[in-house]
């Protein structure tokens, strides 16, 4: 039996991040991982997808070109090449990470970690005991009843990022991040692609306004979305699948691709690994727990995906920052879960923090709005992308939203997430001075109008 101070169960971005902190302040630290340093988002998430769709972005570029006075020709999509520099980004990642894991002093122990006691991990038949534990132990790409993936004509997002080949055609079942994102790439790799979601619009936790737009943009990339729409049966055949699935009025349609990929969100990974047996609260495979990230059993916390709430990285390697000071006695603050940045990588990009108009509206009833065309900003206008700046303020109050539509905004989330979490005021912002010519004006231009001085705009 070994003993450590925090135990952490899990190494993708919550896990590990929980690890580097604790082992920063001096605790001694087990990390259990059953495949890689990084988890999911390192090696079948965040990082190749996004590897994914800046080939996408370059494809467009050579397609594109002559709109910029360049003469070029995409001559087709290599994908061994693609994968090549994909999986490139993902090991040069992974081996600095693992250095800077071995390099304070962390434990790594290799294979699938079960909960066994409050304070006791076992790994392949031997006991690791911590003071603290922390459960990190990430998610999985789900499915519907009666869809089974198998691999091939039936796919998760963790196997189109191993795909040999552009499929010729694809339906992507699931008009939210992970949907939107693969379909991106797929059109720009060349492929005709249709998603299906059983809700009224894309991206359903994003402001209505951001939705409408990506279906305009979408639209106009040739990328077909039947929302309102719900699969009800699949057939496979030699060259591909038939799958049927139901409108919300008419009647049932048919449609044909080569490959479904099924993105209808991620679960936690929790079952079987002894959370139940030690009588940790749980609701539908979900960890529950307060704001400090204790579970209901003393000296056990649980960070990530497990945990109810926004399934992203940034998410669980904040909370397994905070862990790590709350179990060194730091008493860290606590943050609140609508100052997290959103962002799908798409083409548009899809970015916001903070509440959309709606949200807004039902917790202070009286909103302000304003949105600011991209047009009228000098970059975006170099960068030929379109969209809009929104901002959601409460009545003569702060900027308690920002959403963005446009190629790149995810860049411009960084400064939106500081408004938002220090409750600035338009006039707070406006004064401000933003390098020009950049998108992040666009951010400025629309805290001035907000403030009530608008210049680039038409009355």
């Amino acid at each position: 039996m070994e003993q450590f101070d925090v135990v952490v169960l899990g190494a993708g971005s919550g896990g590990y991040a929980c690890a580097l902190r604790a082992a920063q302040l001096g605790l001694g630290v087990a990390l259990v991982e059953k495949g890689k340093l990084g988890g999911t988002c390192l090696h079948v998430g965040c990082i190749p997808t996004k590897a994914l769709l800046h080939a996408a972005e370059v494809a467009d570029l050579a397609r594109e070109s002559a709109q910029f006075g360049v003469r070029a020709s995409l001559d087709g999509i290599d994908m061994a090449g693609v994968n090549g520099y994909k999986d490139g980004v993902v090991d040069r990642l992974f081996k600095g990470l693992t250095g800077l894991i071995q390099g304070r002093g962390i434990t790594v122990v290799e294979g699938e970690g079960r909960l066994t006691g409050p304070g006791t991990v076992e790994v392949g038949g031997t006991t690791y005991t911590g003071r603290n534990v922390v459960l990190a132990t990430g998610s999985y790409a789900r499915s519907l009843p009666g869809l089974d993936v198998d691999g091939e004509r039936v796919i998760t997002s963790e196997q189109a990022l191993r795909l040999d080949r552009v499929p010729g055609s694809a339906i992507v079942l699931g008009g939210g991040v992970i949907g939107c994102e693969f379909a991106s790439v797929w059109r720009s790799f060349g492929a005709e692609v249709t998603i299906v979601e059983a809700l009224p619009r894309l991206l359903p936790p994003e402001d209505e306004s951001s939705s409408k737009s990506l279906e305009r943009a979408f639209r106009k990339r040739g990328i077909k979305a039947m929302t309102g729409t719900s699969f009800q049966s699949i057939e496979l055949h030699e060259d591909g699948v038939r799958v049927t699935v139901q409108p919300g009025s008419g009647a049932a349609t048919t449609l044909e691709a080569d490959v479904l990929l099924v993105a209808v969100g991620r679960g936690p990974v929790t079952e079987g690994l002894g959370y139940d047996e030690q009588g940790i609260a749980m609701d539908r495979g979900f960890v529950l727990t307060d704001d400090r990230m204790h579970t209901n059993v003393d000296g056990v916390y649980a960070v990530g995906d497990i945990v109810p709430g926004l399934q992203l990285a940034h998410r669980g390697f904040q909370q397994g920052i905070f862990v790590a000071e709350e179990i060194a006695g730091l008493a860290p603050p606590s943050f609140d879960e609508s100052g997290i940045p959103r962002v799908t990588y798409c083409d548009p990009e899809v970015a916001s923090v903070g509440l959309t108009e709606a949200q807004a509206r039902e917790r202070y009833g009286e909103v302000e709005t304003l949105t600011y065309d991209l047009g009228g900003n000098g970059k975006s206008q170099i960068l030929k992308t379109q969209g809009a700046v929104k901002l959601v303020r409460s009545k003569g109050g702060p900027v308690v939203g920002v959403h963005l539509v446009g190629a790149r905004v995810g860049e411009l989330v960084g400064e939106a997430q500081l408004i938002v979490n220090w409750d600035a005021h338009p006039e707070d912002v406006a004064p401000l001075v933003h390098a020009h010519p950049t998108q992040n004006e666009a951010l400025g231009e629309a805290h001035l109008a907000l403030a009530g001085k608008p210049l680039h705009a038409h009355t």
